[in-house]
């Protein structure tokens, strides 16, 4: 089988192999836990979200806004800038759904009735409405990405059907994230009283879109630059700056509500504090917020041209940022109303290691044998021992 006529490919080298590793460790525990349930968890009646819901739900979900940010810039606002990472966006967007889609069925406590919300309609559900959200933005990102697919494999009439489909899917994708993306936010609006003031606020739906609009292009900014470390793809500057640009500004707006709302709140004197919480919401708003902001206006305001270790540091940041906030969310600011201790089991997280595991294996075969990058510094994909030049970089993925 050939894939853009050339043979298929997939270079062994030490880090794949180690990923390897993890992934069969994953297909172990995940058939244990199938079959056994959720007691291989530390998961209890106090703490009944641990780490899955974190990386799947929390974390994987903001960080997969790359794909409804990138598209709407590109295809809605027309910056065509940005056409070189708008296919690269979307497939982490896809494959980050689809390992939340398979996490989110490990952590159901009867797994195998996944479909009943489907016929079930709990209409006032907040989290009704995410799962109907997810699956159908899945199924949505399956398709924007499937041309790429099909045109790979030679099936050029399937691929411009769903090619001619973009318009719709696009707007589709965004009105989905808008809702689910918000709705994150809403689930912990309930846990009034719970949740520790410093981060419960009528506004977190507002706070959560607003931060995972700002997280998506810096996280396709981090993926571009290991992209052009491992397989030598160019640095598209004018598209990075602009990414640069869009989460810099949508995290002021980030910054500016986050700060208001703890003043108007009066939870300003809690966060001085210097308790667990206060510092852990310290932390937070300085990497994610202070320290960003601080060096993307110091280059604006100095009319200074951002450099791509600037906008690459900055990307990393905001990443750190948002994992810091969705991890407080979930764990520092709930553990008083827990009245007790959570970490962890062994198998939660290798479980978690090996997702992330797989989802990066298919990642690099994806990138290797289709069209996914531009053609200039792309790696070529052959089964030719005379491989061109541009091919040196696979090896090092």
């Amino acid at each position: 089988m050939t894939i853009n006529g050339n043979r298929i490919t997939f270079k062994m080298t030490p880090f794949r192999l180690v990923l390897i590793a993890f992934s069969l460790v994953f297909v172990g525990i995940v058939a244990y836990r199938l079959v056994n349930g959720l007691q291989m968890t530390n998961l209890t009646d106090a703490w009944p979200w641990g780490l899955w819901i974190f990386i799947d739900v929390k974390l994987g979900v903001a960080l997969a806004a790359g794909g409804f940010t990138t598209a709407g810039i590109y295809y809605v606002l027309g910056v065509k800038k940005v056409k070189s990472v708008v296919k690269p966006a979307i497939l982490t967007a896809w494959l980050g759904y689809c390992l939340v889609g398979f996490g989110l069925l490990m952590d159901l406590g009867r797994w195998y009735g996944w479909w009943h919300p489907i016929f079930s309609w709990g209409e006032h559900s907040v989290m009704f409405e995410l799962y109907m959200c997810v699956l159908l933005y899945t199924i949505v990102l399956t398709c924007e990405f499937a041309p790429t697919l099909f045109k790979g494999i030679g099936l050029v009439k399937l691929s411009s059907f769903f090619k001619s489909l973009t318009a719709p899917l696009v707007i589709g994708g965004i009105a989905l994230s808008t809702m689910h993306q918000s709705s994150l936010g809403s689930m912990y609006v309930l846990t009034l009283g719970k949740l520790n003031e410093l981060w419960w606020t009528m506004l977190l739906p507002i706070l959560y879109y607003s931060s995972a609009v700002a997280v998506g292009p810096a996280m396709v900014t981090c993926e571009t630059a290991l992209a052009g470390r491992f397989f030598g793809h160019d640095w598209d500057e004018p598209a990075m700056t602009f990414l640069a640009k869009w989460s810099g500004y949508v995290m002021s707006f980030y910054a500016v509500l986050r700060f208001s709302d703890l003043a108007i709140r009066g939870q300003i004197g809690s966060l001085l504090a210097l308790d667990t919480e206060s510092l852990m919401c310290l932390l937070e708003l300085a990497i994610g917020c202070v320290l960003p902001l601080y060096f993307f206006w110091s280059y604006k305001l100095r009319g200074k041209v951002m450099t791509q270790k600037m906008i690459v540091r900055n990307a990393v940041l905001l990443v750190l940022g948002v994992a810091l906030n969705r991890g407080n969310v979930v764990f520092t600011g709930m553990a008083k109303a827990a009245g007790e201790s959570y970490f962890p089991s062994a198998a939660e997280l290798f479980l978690s290691i090996g997702l992330v595991s797989v989802g990066i294996l298919v990642y690099l075969f994806i990138v290797e044998n289709f069209d996914v990058f531009p053609a200039h510094g792309h790696c070529v994909a052959t089964g030719n021992k005379q491989a061109q030049p541009e091919a040196a970089g696979c090896a090092r993925a």
